[in-house]
């Protein structure tokens, strides 16, 4: 489970295996008892949330959109698809 950055106490992360075929570029995000995916293709969304506000679903989506490029980077060297 890599995780890619930590901040503002949540832990952004994702899977090894992420599904066979493999799921779009996402994100998954943990801290307080709370989690959320983020998808990041085709374009930035929710794709779930358990237990956060729609306060912190902004702050998580603001993290997101500042770290897309650094979190496309993570995905693709990890799964060592050549982008």
């Amino acid at each position: 489970m890599p995780i890619v950055f930590r901040e503002g106490g949540l832990r952004y992360y994702f899977f090894s295996n992420e599904g066979s075929p493999r799921e779009p570029v996402h994100i998954h995000v943990r801290g307080g008892g709370h989690d959320a995916k983020v998808w990041l293709e085709p374009e930035m969304a929710i794709a779930e949330s358990y237990g956060f506000s729609s306060t912190e679903l902004g702050r998580i989506l603001e993290a997101v959109s500042r770290n897309r490029k650094r979190i496309a980077k993570a995905w693709h060297d990890h799964f060592s698809d050549g982008r």
